[in-house]
């Protein structure tokens, strides 16, 4: 059967729940406040008979293995799943490509991070009012450019979860040489708990195995309250 799926009845964002819609999360947070799958979800805008668009934008992520290996894949490779028609297809390689190309044109507009101050710039004011944990990472190249930002984990971030595979897997697909781990704390207190540092452990000693440098670990609390695990020498030696 083809992965077409428009015949069939689609629910839209709008059936969604209200507090689920990403449309009305970029308008009252903005873009930078939606996590990848509800930025296609806006692209795609329906789903298909047992399949809302935001689960349809997870299985495509999940699929492709993330945003990178999404951004690779052809368009008759995603005509041919389920749910894509050839014109979805075309809106999702189309807003890949304009994204690419705007990294390429404006290279001198990266973030720099420096300091945890500068990770805590770019990420605190959305990760702050967060009500779960998040963890991101930060791709770095070799001037400490933010080559991109993936979300890896949302719920509880703790050791029992985390696997160093999936924490590494974006900077190996985009060749970084290192990253910064970055998750929250939403009770607002961002000390470090001893998870935390065990995690940080664990994810040094995977980094030199992959020859991948993990910088930092940082975490963010609220009203500009951060902690970074490497200056105070959690962890890093």
């Amino acid at each position: 059967m083809s992965g077409n799926g428009d015949s069939q009845y689609q629910p839209t964002i709008r059936d969604l729940p209200q507090g689920e819609r990403p449309r009305e999360g970029l308008r009252e947070f903005g873009p930078k406040s939606l996590s990848n799958t509800e930025l296609i979800a806006i692209l795609l805008r329906t789903g298909l008979q047992g399949e809302n668009v935001l689960a349809l934008s997870s299985r495509l992520l999940a699929r492709f293995d993330g945003l990178a290996g999404l951004g690779r894949v052809s368009f008759a490779e995603l005509c041919a799943e389920r749910g894509l028609s050839e014109a979805k297809s075309s809106q999702l390689m189309a807003a890949l490509e304009l994204g690419r190309r705007f990294v390429s044109l404006a290279p001198q507009e990266r973030a720099v991070i420096n300091s945890p101050q500068d990770v805590a710039n770019l990420l605190l004011a959305e990760m702050s009012v967060l009500d779960q944990e998040h963890l991101k990472v930060l791709l770095l190249n070799t001037r400490n450019e933010v080559l991109g930002i993936q979300e890896i984990y949302v719920g509880n971030v703790n050791s029992s979860v985390i696997r160093a595979s999936e924490v590494f897997r974006p900077a190996v697909q985009a060749n970084a040489p290192s990253i910064i781990v970055v998750h929250n704390h939403p009770s607002g207190d961002p000390a470090p708990s001893s998870q935390d540092v065990d995690i940080t452990k664990e994810l040094i000693s995977a980094g030199k195995l992959l020859g991948i440098e993990l910088l930092d670990h940082v975490v963010l609390g609220s009203a500009n309250r951060f902690v970074s695990l490497n200056e105070r020498r959690l962890a890093f030696t």
